[in-house]
Formats: C-alpha cells, sequence, structure tokens
C-alpha cells in the first residue's frame, strides 16, 4: 500500500480539514514529526482528534500507530499550559504502564497548540459497536467473560501506587480485538488517586458514579461503572437515554429473563448508590463475576408468561371508592392466550392471525406479509419505499423562550395559552403567538410530563412524587400525592384523570377534586401516559407488559407480555392497540382480547410512541429510524434515516411528520414530508431532543434539553 506524502507545514489551517470532520482535523498524508503519516480520522472527540497512522522510521514494514491529538485553542496562556500537561500527564500514565489489557504508549510530543500521543493501535471493534451490531441479546457468557478481563485491568490499576481510577469506563472505552480479548482504550481522564482527594467531575453521564459528580475519583467508582456498562450490554438498555442513578428500579432480568439470577445479582451490587455497599476491589467483582459465570443456568425467577394473558379480577387492583351501581361486570376468563391456529381477524385488519410462540417454538410470530418493499398509495412509481431523504435549509424560530433546567416533557397549547414542564421544577403558562412569559408554578422536582387541559384546569405530574391541578391563572386546585416519580402524563376522560407512577402503579382520580378512584399495581415503574378504549384504559409498563384495564373499576381484562420494558405510549386504532418496546419491536394487538395481529421488528428499542394517522402509523426508534407503518398488515410503508436515535413521539399533519433527535453531536428538529419522505427541513439545536412536538395553527412547539423552548414555523 502507497501513500501520497505532505508536510504538515504545506498546509495553511483554511484548506486543512476535512469537510465530514471540521477545518482543525489534519488532512490525509500529512506528517509530524518527520515520522508520522495520517492516514484517516478514526474519531473525533471535544479536545481533538485521533488519528490512523503509519510510522515512517520502519522502511521495511509497515507499522501503524494511533495518533490522539490534544487542541488547545484558548487565549489564556495558563489555561493552555494547564491543558498541556494534563495531556502530559495522560502520557506519563500511560508509558509507566505494562498490561496486556492497556495500549503500549510509543511517543508524546506538542506542536504548537496541538499536543499528540503515539500509542499501540489496537484493531477491532468497540464494545458499543459490537452492542449496535448485534442482533438480539448478547451471550451471557461472552459478556461475563469480557467483564472478567476488565477487572484484570482494574485490578493492575488500582493496585498501583497511588491507584489509578479510569474514571471512564463504558462500552466505547473497551475495544475487542482478535481471540475476544479486551483493551482499554483512552486514558485522557485517568489519574492518580489519593484517598479524599477531589477533583474535577470528568465522566459520562449514565455510567459514571454519583460521588463523580461531586468531584471524588475512587477506586470502587470504576466498579460502579463496570456495573453501569454491563447492565447496558446485557439488557440493551442505554443508560444515557435514563434518568441518572435509576438502575435500581430496572434489575437486568427484568429487562432481559433469560439472564441468571447470579449474573442479576452481581450487576446489581456494582450498582449500588452508596460506595460502600459495592464491591470494594475489583478482585472481588471479579469473584463474583466468575462465580455467576459457573451458575449462569440458573435463570432469575420471573413471570413464566409468554404473549397475552387474560386475567381474572385482579388483585393487584385497588378499589378506592364502592362499586357503583350499573358498573360491567367482568366477563370469565379466556381458557387460552391465544385464538386458534388461523383464526381471521375482521375484514379491516385484512390479515390472518400468525401462529403464536407456544412453548418449545423457536419462531414466535411469522411475518403475516410477503418480504419486499411496500409501495405507499399514491407514491411515484419507481419510488423506493426505503430510500433516504435528502437535506434542505435550514430555519429559523418564530421565537424560543428559556428556562432554568431541560425540556425533555412536551407543551400542551390551548387557545392563547401555552403549558410546558422544565426540570427546574416549574410548569410555564407562555403567550403560543409571541413566546412570552405569563406565569410559572413551582413543585419540589423536575417536570417531564406533558400537562393535560380540563376545563380550566391544568393537570401535570411531577417527579416530586405528586399530581398537580391548578387553574389557568396558576392557583393550585388539588394535588393527588403517589409514592414513586410521575413521568406518565395525565390524560382526561369521563371527568377522570389517569397517570402512571414510579410506585408500579396506574391510578384514575376525579379529575375535579383529586380523590383517587382506583389503583392497578403492575411488577415495575408505568411511564407509559395511558390511552382509552371504550370500555378499557391501555397502559405500559417497565415490567414489560401492555395492560387493559376496566376504565370504571381497574380490574385488569387481559395483560400482553412482550420482552422488555413498554415505555412508549400506546394508541388505539380502528379497535387495535398499537404500542413500541424496548425489545425493538411495534406491536399492534387486538383491543378487546389482548391477541397480536401483526409486529414489526426495528433494529434497536423503541421508546417513541406512536402517532397513526389515515391507516399509517408513524413512530421512531432508537435505530435511527422514523417508521411509516401500514396500521392494518404492518408492512414498511417507508422509513427514513435521522442519523441519530429518535424516542420523540412524532406529531404529524397533512402534509409532514415532526420530531426530534437525541444525538449529542447533531441535535436536531427534524420535518420530513410525508409522501416522498425528504427533508423539509432541519433546525439545529444545542442539546438532544427527547421532547415531543406538537403543531397547532401552522406552529411547531417543541422543547429541548438546551433550556429552551421554541416555536418553529410548520
Amino acid at each position: 500500500m502507497t501513500f501520497e506524502t505532505h508536510r504538515l507545514e504545506d498546509y495553511n489551517a483554511s484548506n486543512s480539514g476535512d469537510e465530514q470532520y471540521g477545518e482543525n482535523i489534519l488532512p490525509k498524508g500529512a506528517v509530524l514529526q518527520n515520522r508520522y503519516e495520517v492516514i484517516k480520522v478514526l474519531g473525533v472527540g471535544g479536545m481533538g482528534a485521533v488519528y490512523l497512522t503509519r510510522d515512517l522510521r520502519f522502511s521495511g514494514v509497515t507499522r501503524l500507530c494511533a495518533l490522539k491529538e490534544m487542541i488547545s485553542t484558548t487565549p489564556d496562556p495558563q489555561v493552555r499550559r494547564l491543558a498541556v500537561q494534563s495531556f502530559m500527564r495522560e502520557a506519563n500514565l500511560l508509558v509507566q504502564l505494562n498490561h496486556t489489557g492497556i495500549p503500549q504508549i510509543y511517543d508524546f510530543f506538542t506542536e504548537g497548540v496541538r499536543s499528540y500521543l503515539a500509542m499501540e493501535y489496537v484493531q477491532g471493534s468497540d464494545l458499543e459497536d459490537v452492542l449496535e451490531n448485534t442482533e438480539g441479546m448478547l451471550k451471557e457468557e461472552v459478556v461475563l467473560d469480557w467483564a472478567i478481563q476488565v477487572c484484570d485491568v482494574l485490578i493492575y490499576l488500582h493496585s498501583r501506587t497511588p491507584a489509578i481510577v479510569f474514571r471512564d469506563l463504558k462500552p466505547s472505552n473497551i475495544m475487542l480485538r482478535g481471540g475476544n480479548k479486551i483493551a482499554l482504550i483512552d486514558f485522557g481522564i485517568a489519574k492518580a488517586f489519593e484517598s479524599g482527594q477531589k477533583g474535577t467531575m470528568i465522566g459520562t453521564e449514565g455510567y459514571s458514579p454519583p460521588e463523580q459528580y461531586k468531584g471524588v475519583a475512587d477506586p470502587r467508582g470504576d466498579i460502579y461503572a463496570l456495573g453501569a456498562t454491563l447492565h447496558h450490554l446485557l439488557t440493551k438498555r442505554d443508560p444515557r437515554l435514563e434518568p441518572p442513578f435509576t438502575f435500581h428500579e430496572e434489575p437486568p432480568y427484568l429487562l432481559n429473563p433469560a439472564l441468571s439470577s447470579q449474573t442479576s445479582a452481581v450487576v446489581m451490587k456494582a450498582l449500588e448508590y452508596d460506595p460502600n455497599k459495592r464491591y470494594q476491589s475489583a478482585q472481588e467483582m471479579k469473584s463474583a463475576l466468575t462465580k455467576a459465570l459457573n451458575h449462569k443456568d440458573e435463570v432469575a425467577p420471573v413471570d413464566p408468561g409468554i404473549g397475552t394473558q387474560a386475567l381474572p379480577t385482579s388483585s393487584s387492583t385497588t378499589t378506592v371508592l364502592p362499586d357503583q351501581p350499573g358498573q360491567p361486570s367482568l366477563p370469565p376468563a379466556y381458557q387460552q392466550p391465544y385464538p386458534p391456529a388461523g383464526h381471521v381477524y375482521p375484514p379491516q385488519y385484512g390479515v390472518p392471525y400468525p401462529q403464536p410462540l407456544y412453548p418449545g417454538a423457536t419462531q414466535p410470530y411469522p411475518a403475516p406479509y410477503p418480504p419486499g418493499p411496500y409501495v405507499y398509495p399514491g407514491m411515484p412509481p419507481g419510488t423506493d419505499p426505503l430510500a433516504e431523504g435528502e437535506a434542505d435549509d435550514s430555519i429559523l424560530p418564530i421565537w424560543k423562550f428559556k428556562v432554568e433546567d431541560e425540556i425533555r416533557g412536551s407543551a400542551q397549547v390551548q387557545g392563547a395559552r401555552l403549558y410546558v414542564g422544565a426540570y427546574d421544577n416549574n410548569v410555564y403558562m407562555l403567550d403560543p403567538k409571541t413566546g412570552e412569559f405569563q406565569w410559572k408554578y413551582p413543585t419540589e422536582g423536575g417536570v417531564a410530563t406533558k400537562p393535560c387541559v380540563y376545563k380550566s384546569t391544568v393537570i401535570f405530574g411531577s417527579e416530586d412524587r405528586i399530581v398537580y391541578a391548578i387553574s389557568d391563572a396558576g392557583r393550585l386546585q388539588w394535588t393527588c400525592p403517589t409514592e414513586g416519580r410521575v413521568r406518565s402524563s395525565v390524560i382526561v376522560a369521563y371527568d377522570h384523570a389517569f397517570f402512571g407512577s414510579d410506585d408500579n402503579r396506574l391510578y384514575a382520580v376525579n379529575a375535579q377534586t383529586g380523590r383517587v378512584i382506583w389503583r392497578f399495581e403492575a411488577m415495575a415503574p408505568i411511564r407509559s401516559t395511558p390511552a382509552m378504549g371504550d370500555e378499557l384504559v391501555y397502559v405500559g409498563s417497565e415490567d414489560g407488559h401492555l395492560y387493559a384495564l376496566d376504565l370504571s373499576s381497574g380490574a385488569a381484562k387481559w395483560k400482553f407480555r412482550s420482552n422488555r420494558a413498554v415505555t412508549s405510549s400506546p394508541a388505539v386504532y380502528a379497535e387495535m392497540v398499537i404500542v413500541g418496546s424496548s425489545d425493538w419491536h411495534v406491536y399492534s394487538v387486538d383491543a378487546k382480547s389482548g391477541y397480536v395481529i401483526w409486529r414489526y421488528r426495528t433494529n434497536q428499542q423503541v421508546v417513541s410512541s406512536p402517532t397513526v394517522v389515515d391507516d399509517t402509523v408513524f413512530i421512531g426508534s432508537v435505530d435511527k429510524n422514523l417508521y411509516a407503518i401500514d396500521a392494518k398488515s404492518g408492512r414498511v410503508q417507508w422509513k427514513f434515516n435521522a442519523e441519530a436515535p429518535i424516542v420523540s413521539t412524532p406529531a404529524v399533519t397533512d402534509e409532514a411528520v415532526y420530531f426530534g433527535t437525541v444525538s449529542k453531536d447533531k441535535p436536531e428538529v427534524i420535518s420530513v414530508d410525508r409522501k416522498n419522505r425528504k427533508v423539509r427541513w432541519r433546525f439545529k439545536t444545542d442539546g438532544p431532543v427527547p421532547s415531543s412536538p406538537i403543531v397547532v395553527d401552522g406552529i411547531v412547539y417543541i422543547g429541548c434539553t438546551d433550556h429552551f423552548i421554541y416555536a418553529l414555523p410548520a
């Protein structure tokens, strides 16, 4: 292999960039120190890039190196000096290390504002890539073997004097190379540890332990990060998309029932909030992992039910008020959880019921539709329904309003009032036309729910465990306390408010007084927003079930089991209930019986909730695609690659679909044409957009984690 060689000094700053990465990136062929020739960019971080280079001193062979770069652009010489010192600390740290699980250091140097670290090039894939490209769950024994290898590296680091704390353990910093061997990469924030020493909080949200946010660097913090990494690898639940420090609410076996009880217990002990309750050393954790590997066949006790179960009157339901006259009685329990083979649903579904997964079956629910692309009615001939859209020009907001913390919930517009909650513990009322502030109502916790307007009352839940009802003037009307954080949004029907709580319950309360009528208890938090049918209310739970409950009594009529948590909020449409699941599927089940009509598999978790318009289901996935699915058959009409995970629930008009993305590098609000899937516009934000948009009178309202709510032209 030959390369065209150029000297670094031959390039001006203006033409040394790469369009994909930016103007600071070195071009292919650049040479540093008359020794390292740039072949390509391996990755880009906040402080610089990592390059694959060839060491020109080895003329007879091709010796590849990873060249890590730190660029100091600050005009303050003192700050620049400290940044270079930090970089040199990393270099001197790595020079001292000698372990097969740590890349070897070759050289380090500084050129102007750029400092470089030349190290062993670890060929392979990082575990985040492995996770994303693996269909289904990773094998438990393989993940345990990786974890034991990581413990060996941590034992080596922690046993040095002083101990070295890695501080940023996560799947993307663990490389998998030949022979299923791992290596830890990116020691940029590792530091020598001295007991009681505090430093700057550095790490990755979701993996970093709570004490690290206080600047405490302790070897037990690496234990927590390894536990978080294991949780992600074994469940495919990305902790970066979850509220911080909530692992205790989701033991791994709830998300992956195939896991052994020993493995689940090891992970949960490593994730203890209190460092004193975790494993006190990497050696102790390695011993526990080794024991779990030897007993992996002992599966954790979980609900053995499969698919849909018809339920008798549930002991999980607490009726707070006495039964009312005329209340509908519960029909007799079904004798089997599936209709007979060959059962045909009413003509509007257009498909026979697929064969269910009976015990011992290996192929559950064969696709009830032929393979190949499905052409959306009215689509121009020759159109590829799975083609990517093309970007169009960006737009400018009509107005934007800044709050004091992240906005993760959705806004609500009612007439001349816009309501939106924020993690600064307030619900705001703004003028929807101008964004002018009217008033705000404070709670004791972050508000991630969508306010619900009932007559002249606004009802919403807070992470302070309370549901509030306030007047349209911002005055308190009533409260309903629960025993868990409230992340499920309120809906009102028949003068009753329905909402879930992290205390595992779904509540039905009088919308005028807040008095609890009944509550139903699931096996895990309810963060899904309920949906109303004629006589039933439907809601998902983190226990992996979609429940159908009697509207007046809360008695469970049936439950449908997916393989992972159902955070997605169901949509009721034409005698069907449609919902997404973290088991990567979108399901359609019969609203009366809970029997599966169809299911569609995406390539990652489905946290987004479905929006159904004109017989089409619009829903996003963490696999970065927005899907349009035929509501009757489950066939994909088209999909659009947003290049970033989608947890936002799409808003749909006659012309377009609107949604947000949760990319850390390129977060956006995107509008896609419904017919040709081309991008109508993109609006770039300064933070991920988990919030769901609403469209009112030609204006798109959407909140963002950059602390703004935006009004955008539809």
